[in-house]
């Protein structure tokens, strides 16, 4: 259903004349529905709550004042950036950082904070601005700095990683549309926490997630799968503010949108809002009866705004989108009533913040003496948790010994991962999985684990889930859920669909997501039949480039065991599983032992050679056993096996000029993708420039040359 609050209708008028409201309104200013007048006389002590609902509506917007003040003057000086959006949502974060919100500028890791993503990370003065005024360690200096090297204010937010360490940003945001879909995955992590970790006696976790998005966001398709995720699977922790201000960069936005974003949102399961994002008292009582309302719907408020509000030359157009109204800064802060002084934050909107502060630390240290009684009642399950949230995993060795070998028959790789898969949860007690569609293709079901969601067979309890055919959508959750800093969560599809969700695995690799993996079986033109449009020859290639990104192609039962540890013991970067359809050799000649700590290294020697080295053959994923069989009548000849080229080039030095020394320029490379990349480490290279065609498997791989038959005539090629 949809809520309509007070006149949604945009009227252009003066922050002044906003601030003279709060000061004039008294308590009836604050309902949707004006109270009944009494004759009554009202009682002291009804007038100063009524004095106090004043003093805090005109702190609010004077608040929202200052924060125009800081992000006009820090854009300003940088000559760079957006003033739309945090001029035209001054009031929205008001009201978030000045009321609504509840967090600990002092603990900014307390893990039962509420979760503020700004999808629109354009607008990131925005956020700059209120962490600066709630009392963040984000200081003027660090606005001043806006844009700048080595400042903690980048053009756009970024999650804490070793570029920036901004206190208050939950999510790296930029790509339109992926914060909101984020904040998706942090309200499955919230659901799964609280179903997990609550009991009768204690509840530690019960908080709200809420996302700031515009018009590209909505326009944008990865918003759509992720909303209708969340409406599905009922997350009604998900708040979703929409800064409706009818302009998009181009054009306005009419130009290029005509839908009801309101029926849409209705349509998808959403319960929606519809207000004017300008008035303090709107979007306080909105927002409050969005955090109150557990009815199983996802929240969505259209707050209508303008933007660039307070800037007459441009507000309400699209030239307040960027830094158009630079020259205009000084006329628009003096029209608000700021002073001459510029990043000006009163003495009065500070103590006004120190009492949020207060009020929020008590809200606070009322939740710590909760998770003392809740871990001094339930030692493990908190031992568990503080694990989960120090992100502490046994070590790699250990969890490779724990690891039972995994036989000597061919399998496919993606057999092996389900296998594997299981050992991992055990060992790893917050470890979930997820497929768009494709469980059982993919095989990365968690057996005993239960399905996450709402409905039929679901809980929030649940390991798995069930994302849809939504490989974008399910992308930007598995990042949102690994940003909440509970839950390593990994996804599933087929390589050739990695395409749809690429950019959110850039943004994971950007923001050194070590919490998320990615399940890519059918790798390569082994699919056969299903023809060149499932047959990547292009994507392992097009994902080795993305810088921190791991990208494992094991070769074998015991390489995939050592790429799924890895994935779950790395300390600073996303990594994907790449594995294959059909079955593939086992290299048994190796100990499971060797096989293992080599692939962990990325590159190691499968095979030495018998005789004087004179060849190095290089191979990787199915092509290896190939490579196995071609040096088997080559005494000089060393295989070298590299399921993970990242892996790899961290090693030594020492360890590289074991592997593939420098004075043997012979070598070969062999995969079954294109070719470029491996000429770095070798002069000839058997792969496929080309599309494949629908056949059986094994005739497609043999036709394109990926046969120790071929490997061989190239060898000898060589010579």
């Amino acid at each position: 259903f949809t809520i309509l609050l007070k006149n949604t209708t945009k009227m252009k008028f003066s922050m002044i004349a906003i601030a003279a409201t709060a000061l004039a309104a008294g308590v009836e200013g604050f309902s949707t529905v004006a109270a009944p007048r009494s004759v009554m006389r009202a009682s002291p002590l009804k007038m100063a709550d009524a004095a106090t609902e004043v003093d805090t509506k005109a702190a609010l917007a004077t608040a929202a004042n200052e924060a125009r003040g800081l992000a006009m003057d820090s854009i300003a000086a940088a000559h760079s950036g957006h003033m739309g959006l945090p001029l035209g949502c001054a009031e929205v974060g008001a009201v978030l950082y000045g009321s609504q919100m509840q967090y600990n500028p002092k603990d900014t890791q307390w893990i039962n904070r509420d979760r503020f993503i700004l999808s629109a990370g354009h607008g990131s003065m925005f956020i700059y601005s209120w962490l600066n005024l709630a009392g963040f360690d984000l200081s003027i200096e660090e606005l001043k700095n806006f844009r700048q090297h080595h400042s903690q204010t980048p053009g756009h937010p970024e999650f804490p990683n070793s570029e920036h360490t901004t206190p208050g940003i939950e999510c790296t945001t930029g790509p339109l549309g992926a914060g909101v879909s984020n904040a998706v995955g942090f309200a499955v992590s919230e659901k799964m926490a609280a179903a997990k970790y609550n009991t009768e006696d204690h509840k530690i976790f019960g908080h709200h997630i809420f996302a700031l998005a515009g018009d590209g966001c909505f326009q944008e398709g990865i918003s759509a799968e992720a909303a209708q995720f969340a409406a599905h699977e009922k997350l009604d922790n998900l708040i979703i503010l929409y800064d409706s201000n009818e302009v998009t960069l181009d054009k306005m936005a009419e130009y290029t949108q005509s839908e009801d974003i309101i029926k849409r949102y209705e349509a998808y399961g959403f319960e929606t809002y519809e207000i004017d994002g300008h008035d303090l008292d709107v979007v306080e009582e909105t927002i409050a009866a969005a955090k109150a309302s557990d009815n199983g719907k996802p929240k969505f408020i259209k707050c209508n705004t303008i933007i660039g509000k307070g800037m007459e030359e441009t507000e309400g157009t699209n030239a307040a989108h960027g830094e158009a109204g630079v020259p205009y800064v000084d006329k628009a802060r003096a029209a608000i009533g700021l002073p001459e002084e510029k990043w000006h934050v009163s003495e009065g909107t500070r103590d006004f913040f120190s009492g949020v502060q207060e009020k929020n630390g008590k809200i606070y240290d009322e939740w710590q003496s909760t998770y003392a009684a809740w871990k001094e009642a339930n030692p493990d399950m908190a031992q568990e948790l503080e694990d989960a949230v120090a992100d502490k995993t046994m070590p790699a060795e250990d969890m490779l010994a724990a690891i039972p070998e995994m036989g000597e028959d061919a399998e496919a790789t993606r057999v092996s991962g389900y296998k594997i898969i299981q050992e991992v949860s055990k060992l790893v007690p917050n470890y979930i999985s997820g497929s768009a569609d494709l469980h059982g293709s993919t095989r990365n079901y968690i057996d005993n684990g239960g399905n996450f969601g709402a409905g039929f067979d679901k809980s929030y309890a649940g390991k798995n889930l069930y994302f849809g055919i939504r490989e974008h959508g399910m992308g930007a959750i598995l990042n949102g859920i690994a940003y909440h800093g509970i839950f390593k969560a990994s996804g599933s599809t087929f390589l050739v669909f990695v395409d749809y969700m690429r950019p959110t695995i850039r943004v994971a690799s950007l923001a050194e997501l070590n919490r998320v993996s990615y399940i890519l079986t059918h790798d390569s033109i082994g699919v056969g039949e299903d023809g060149p449009t499932h047959q990547p020859v292009e994507t392992v290639p097009g994902l080795r480039v993305i810088p921190n990104l791991d990208v494992y192609r094991p070769a074998d039962a015991e390489e995939t065991v050592a790429a799924y540890v890895s994935s779950v013991t790395r300390a600073d970067g996303p990594t994907a599983l790449i594995l294959s359809r059909q079955n593939l050799v086992q290299n048994n000649a190796m100990p499971a032992a060797e096989r293992r700590a080599g692939a962990m290294k990325g590159g190691y020697v499968a095979k030495k050679e018998t005789g004087d080295l004179d060849l190095i053959i290089i191979a990787t994923g199915s092509e290896v056993q190939h490579a196995l069989e071609a040096a088997a009548e080559l005494p000089g000849a060393r295989v070298v096996s590299m399921p993970c080229v990242e892996a790899y080039e961290r090693q030594s030095d020492d360890y590289k000029e074991s592997v593939l020394p420098s004075s043997v320029t012979k070598r070969i490379a062999i995969e079954a993708a294109v070719t470029p990349a491996w000429y770095k480490y070798a002069s000839k290279v058997v792969g496929v420039d080309r599309f494949g065609f629908s056949a059986p498997g094994d005739i497609v791989m043999k036709e394109l040359g990926m046969s120790a038959e071929n490997l061989s005539a190239e060898i000898a090629s060589m010579n």
